[in-house]
């Protein structure tokens, strides 16, 4: 007979994958008044939640509220990321989403005994493992991605600067002021 267990780690590490996906990519313009008033929805919604754990009592109670603190956390990771639009908030998402979901997962396990206790914490810990490795992998390949980007974007610079040679005068110096700021060159 196999044992049941509160959680399932292949559908934990599937969800934990797919967050990955939902990460924002760059920032969305967002205002400081806008970003507050989100932090501030933020803040409502936890203590909403919290708040309906009330009803609940043991265990249940426990993980109910580490599931409200891990939704909190992972929104305001999310918020970050979406304002500041950094690879390196992108990449806290992905972290933050893993160690919620462990700590939400190892809650889950109190309420087994003795061995299915056990498999149950060394499951959550082996998807924790997966998903902060996918984590930073995620990190290492944006960091791969900025780099290729900054070098084609120099590469391309080059020529236009290399046909402005061919010009003379104002007509040079309006061909090199355009390739700059065409290029986030100083």
């Amino acid at each position: 007979m196999q044992t049941q267990f509160p959680f399932k780690p292949a559908l934990l590490a599937l969800c934990t994958a797919a967050a990955f996906a939902a990460t924002p990519a760059c920032a969305a313009g967002m205002s400081k008044a806008e970003y507050s008033a989100a932090k501030d929805r933020i803040g409502a919604d936890y203590k909403l939640a919290k708040a309906s754990c009330d009803r609940l009592s043991g265990n249940g109670k426990d993980v109910c509220e580490e599931e409200a603190e891990a939704k909190e956390k992972v929104a305001k990771a999310e918020l970050e990321a979406a304002y500041t639009g950094k690879p390196g908030d992108r990449a806290k998402v992905a972290e933050v989403k893993a160690d919620t979901t462990y700590e939400v997962a190892k809650e889950r396990c109190d309420d087994l005994a003795g061995n299915a206790k056990d498999v149950c914490v060394q499951e959550a810990k082996a998807a924790h493992t997966k998903a902060r490795a996918d984590a930073k992998l995620v990190s290492a390949t944006g960091k791969a991605q900025m780099e290729a980007r900054d070098e084609k974007r120099e590469a391309n610079y080059k020529v236009e600067a290399e046909k402005c040679d061919a010009l003379a005068g104002d007509a040079k110096s309006t061909c090199v002021a355009d390739a700059k700021a065409r290029y986030g060159k100083s």
